[in-house]
């Protein structure tokens, strides 16, 4: 099953060479995957825990693997992103799948830290973990209460019960942000879905229900490899195997550009992988050794986009205060966080910087649950501004705009993304 993984990512990438781009748009929600910096500033977000399981094999004195990474970061001085579950126990009843198989911990859902073990992970269950991930300075974010893909995925998840609405998955998320801020009094900033899955099958998205949440959503630049158990016979050789996969495609890189990891987010799991080996808990120092060797500082996903949110527009850049400003409540970076400031501008984009961001959210939401239809990112923006005659009636989301209309603009020389953010007078 790792083989047919491996296979199924590989394949990934070659389609989306070969395909057409990916249409973007302007979006609320960025996929964060790197930032602009200047800097040997990297992150690593750590998914599915806590864990108070011992780390696989024990070398630890029975630590639980959480412990043991929260160790391993403290000796860097490092700060890890923790992307949190809540509560597995609910996901009965199931079955484990083969080990070894995307099913280890369960066909129907997903259990963690493994089946009949759901006690031992998990915010919910887990106050002290929660309470030392935090007081050491990272940072939590939220993977789900139940950790159940918010829509269909037929590859590999093909058997797994799933969401399909988003009031469900509203509810799912919502349920353990509630659980940080009431417990804790944490404020979570950030989301990445379940297995990565964004149709959720009713017209919405993740990118619609962290919309709602006002999160970012929470993605990767660098895979760390720790979730990929080896196919070697024989339990040390496959470990040994592992803890390569996770160090010497990071030293290869690093080899032939030092500055690879500026901006990057390294992906990692705070859990077992299919074989139910940790290799993370001894390959994660090693990677954090070659890190420093280098001269990486290990941040927070939160601390890396505040040295830019973007992954285009740095501190370097006239507009780079502005667009900051901008972006905490207007949409001013397209779906993949690139700002793509020399491009022309569209009418749609020009009306998701005028619109409110909730009237304009609403206005959509509900013309797709009425109707279906108004699924354009840009649709509840531009019928707020036709509305009030700040843009053409017939305007299409997607076309250039010839000419600026009256509003909130100083001069401007031409119509450019950049030009508009320019000209547009902040109020």
């Amino acid at each position: 099953m790792s083989l047919i993984v491996k296979i199924g990512k590989k394949g990934k990438r070659l389609m989306k060479k070969l395909l057409p781009p990916e249409k973007r748009y302007l979006s609320y929600t960025r996929r964060v995957e790197r930032v602009k910096t200047d800097k040997r500033l990297c992150a690593m977000t750590f998914d599915d825990g806590p864990m108070d399981l011992p780390a696989a094999p024990d070398r630890f004195e029975g630590r639980s693997l959480t412990d043991v990474l929260l160790d391993t970061l403290a000796e860097f001085g490092a700060k890890g992103t923790f992307d949190v579950v809540g509560d597995t126990s609910q996901n009965y009843p199931d079955q484990a799948g083969k080990v070894g198989s995307a099913a280890w911990g369960g066909i129907k859902f997903d259990h963690y830290p493994d089946l009949g073990c759901d006690l031992k992970g998990g915010a919910a269950h887990n106050d002290r973990l929660i309470r030392r991930i935090l007081d050491e300075g990272h940072q939590i974010t939220n993977h789900g209460y139940r950790h159940i893909i918010f829509g269909k995925k037929p590859f590999v998840y093909g058997a797994r019960e799933y969401l399909g609405g988003v009031d469900k998955a509203l509810d799912d998320l919502d349920k353990l942000d509630k659980l940080l801020w009431e417990t804790y009094g944490y404020q979570i900033t950030m989301g990445r879905p379940p297995h990565y899955v964004d149709a959720i099958g009713d017209g919405f998205t993740s990118y619609d229900v962290y919309d709602r949440m006002d999160y970012q959503y929470l993605a990767a630049s660098f895979d760390g490899a720790g979730w990929l158990p080896s196919t070697l016979p024989g339990p040390e050789a496959a470990l040994e195997a592992e803890v390569n996969a996770m160090v010497e495609p990071m030293r290869k890189a690093l080899e032939q550009d030092p500055d690879f990891f500026r901006g990057q987010i390294i992906f990692q799991k705070d859990g077992c992988n299919m074989s139910k080996r940790t290799p993370v808990a001894f390959g994660l120092r090693k990677q954090l050794e070659l890190l420093k060797e280098y001269g990486y500082r290990v941040v927070t996903v939160e601390e890396l986009m505040r040295e830019s949110p973007f992954a285009d527009v740095g501190r370097d850049d006239p507009l780079f205060d502005k667009l900051c400003r901008l972006q905490k409540d207007r949409a001013v970076a397209y779906s993949d966080n690139l700002v793509r400031l020399d491009q022309p501008m569209t009418w749609g984009e020009l009306a998701m910087l005028l619109a409110p961001k909730e009237e304009a959210m609403d206005l959509r939401w509900d013309k797709i649950r009425d109707d279906g239809k108004g699924r354009h990112p840009c649709w509840g923006a531009l019928a707020w501004c036709a509305e009030r005659g700040l843009i053409p009636k017939r305007a299409k989301p997607d076309s250039p705009i010839t000419a600026l209309p009256e509003g909130p603009f100083g001069p401007a020389e031409g119509f450019s993304r950049r030009e508009i953010y320019t000209a547009y007078q902040e109020s």
